[in-house]
């Protein structure tokens, strides 16, 4: 592979795992504007008689934003572990 290239791969792949790890600092504003959004919406299609089941809790969504991201990170580590094997 050419160095220009490698070099490339490995910025992308060290661009994703701090996207990651920056998701599962920011787990919190993160879940709670999305909340937000989705609260909105359903109120939205509600109103129009869509029947939509309710939103999750905060919680649960913080902390399921929070494990996205830990998701994404340790994916990362493992890709650049066999990148560099």
């Amino acid at each position: 592979m050419h160095p220009t290239v490698a070099s490339a791969v490995m910025i992308a792949e060290f661009t994703r795992l701090v996207l990651g790890l920056l998701i599962a600092t920011f787990h919190r504003p993160i879940a709670d504007y999305m909340l937000e959004q989705e609260r909105s919406l359903v109120v939205l299609f509600r109103e129009r008689g869509v029947a939509l089941p309710a939103v999750p809790s905060t919680q649960t969504v913080r902390t399921l934003y929070f494990y996205v991201g830990i998701f994404l990170a340790l994916l990362e580590i493992f890709r650049i572990w066999l990148t560099l094997r």
